[in-house]
């Protein structure tokens, strides 16, 4: 692919991703078909600060849990009303790296 077309995605994208996960990032951009480059585009990545504002409000009730795909943990959040509210206030410090975790899963799957 184009490093141009691959800089102009990470500027753009670089935020549902690590940092130190960028550079690994590019470099399977760079060696990407450029066909697959409208299917990267139609990844459903998920905003690390939308998702803690979600766990802020409703963290309780494990909706950032199921928002990023951890059903299994929303669940047993859910039926533990948050852990006693302990769960809830740990998420609101682990929650960002958790769902740029999952951002970098999806990528690498289509990569």
């Amino acid at each position: 692919m184009d490093a141009q077309k691959v800089d102009m995605y990470l500027m753009t994208n670089g935020k549902f991703f690590e940092g130190h996960q960028i550079p690994v990032i590019r470099e399977k951009l760079l060696a990407m078909d450029e066909t697959r480059f409208t299917q990267l585009h139609a990844l459903n990545l998920k905003d690390p600060t939308t998702i803690l504002i979600v766990s802020i409000v409703g963290g309780g009730l494990a909706i950032d849990r199921f928002m990023i795909g951890d059903t299994g943990l929303a669940i047993a959040k859910l039926l533990t009303c948050g852990g006693l509210g302990i769960w809830t206030i740990v998420d609101w410090f682990i929650i960002m790296g958790r769902t740029r975790e999952v951002n970098a899963t999806k990528f690498f799957q289509l990569a």
